[in-house]
């Protein structure tokens, strides 16, 4: 029992995780400087936080909140004065009339004129409203941006996870090489005393082949989920990856799915985002609708006016401008039914996720209460296996003319049994990640 609990925290132990921390000669591990590295050491934590500055997703949409803050402004520039200056000097005659049958056109003169003009949008609702949706529509690229940032999260999350998965898979065979190599060893002793047949050699030498090649394998995926994780960090592929976290044997606590799901509801980056989209688009009908009504615009510009620049006088226009719709031939109902199906379809789409929002909760709570039990029974499928493979080793060891048959069969059950407790612990923490995305608490892992 001493030598099977030895056995049993060797292989627990070795299903390990990652911690992160930068190591960058002198620096506080900045995400530019990410790419310098030549090692990189990483947490779960870090390796989220690190994607944020690199990931080319994330920064293309922090150039969509660019692009919204330029058209609220557009629309903001509407509503504020409009400045502009003209300096002209000209030289031109005019026609005055015909004398008999000739032309009779004025001596050539001079005119400068250099005014400035204004105007100003005193009242409209329609221009309001219009800044109004613009600036919805920036919260809303706001919220579009969190969105993908989770989104990376959770996919920087999963390639973590499955890196630490491929990693304990590798200890795995490499503890499977090393149990069929003792097997090995021990037919060829016993064939050398006349215990053992040269058939149990060869189905020996044959097992050990094999889990030399999963071990080959293994160690492959290894480097291949390295690979997609640098990939999403945005890291140059020759740094040398380091994890540090631990994967999680349990996770406490396991919410209720009406808890989740109100959670989610409340905190989700998509319903948030949703939600101003819908603000948008209602203050977009609405300035539309208010174009029927009336505007009020005043004008006016100041100037010199005289045939050169010294030889000028004041000149000045100011008028106030009523403008009053009558009919556009329809383009403005037309615009109205449009802005009012947008309207329509954004409600409908918040619908759409929060039913999306709702599943994906219920589901991520029920694969994680399913992941934990399924821990617990490969952990006692572990230690069945763990006997049963001390009960053959001891039987074919005290039996001479005992076949190698039985202690295979347990060898094999061994590697299928820590098989299974890697892929029930990679199953937990990977629930454990979902959850937290489908309640948009990312952040707290």
């Amino acid at each position: 029992m001493r030598m099977q609990a030895v056995v049993m925290l060797s292989l627990v132990g070795g299903l390990t995780m990652a911690s992160v921390e930068v190591s960058v000669a002198g620096a506080s591990a900045p995400s530019e400087a990410l790419a310098s590295v030549a090692e990189l050491r990483l947490s779960l934590k870090d390796a989220m936080e690190a994607a944020l500055g690199n990931n080319p997703t994330v920064k293309l949409y922090k150039e969509r909140i660019e692009a919204a803050k330029a058209v609220m402004n557009t629309q903001l520039g509407a509503m504020l004065p409009n400045l502009s200056n003209t300096v002209r000097q000209s030289r031109q005659t005019y026609f005055l009339g015909t004398v008999g049958l000739s032309p009779f056109v004025t001596q050539p003169f001079s005119i400068f004129d250099a005014r400035v003009n204004a105007s100003q949008n005193l009242f409209s609702l329609s221009l309001m409203d219009r800044w109004r949706a613009s600036r919805e529509a920036l919260h809303a690229s706001e919220w579009e941006a969190e969105v993908t940032k989770f989104d990376t999260m959770a996919e920087v999350g999963m390639l973590y996870t499955e890196v630490l998965r491929a990693e304990a898979v590798v200890k795995a065979k490499e503890a499977n090489v090393s149990l069929f190599g003792e097997l090995t060893a021990m037919v060829r002793s016993r064939r050398g005393g006349g215990m053992g047949t040269g058939l149990d050699t060869a189905r020996a030498e044959s097992q050990l082949e094999n889990e030399r090649q999963h071990l080959a394998m293994a160690r492959a995926e290894v480097e291949r989920f390295k690979l997609n994780l640098l990939n999403t960090l945005g890291v140059g592929y020759d740094a040398k990856l380091t994890l540090t976290d631990d994967l999680k044997k349990s996770v406490p606590g396991i919410p209720s799915t009406q808890d989740a799901t109100t959670l989610a509801l409340s905190s989700r980056a998509e319903v948030k985002a949703q939600q101003q989209r819908i603000k948008s688009a209602d203050l977009a009908l609405r300035s539309t609708t208010n174009e029927r009504l009336p505007s009020l615009v005043a004008q006016g510009d100041y100037g010199l006016i005289g045939n050169r620049m010294h030889n000028t006088a004041e000149t000045y226009n100011m008028a106030l401008m009523l403008s009053v719709p009558i009919f556009d031939g329809g383009q403005r109902e037309g615009r109205i039914s449009e802005s009012r199906s947008l309207a329509q379809q954004e409600v409908f789409k918040m619908a759409v996720i929060h039913n999306r929002v709702r599943m994906e909760v219920q589901e991520a709570v029920v694969t994680l209460a399913s992941a934990q039990d399924q821990v617990e029974i490969a952990k006692r499928g572990l230690e069945s296996a763990m006997l049963e493979q001390e009960l053959a080793r001891e039987r074919f060891t005290v039996l001479s003319a005992a076949s190698n048959l039985e202690l295979t069969n347990a060898l094999f059950s061994l590697a299928r049994a820590r098989d299974n407790a890697i892929e029930a612990v990679y199953r937990l923490n990977a629930s454990r990640i979902h959850l937290a995305r489908a309640m948009g608490e990312l952040e707290k892992l």
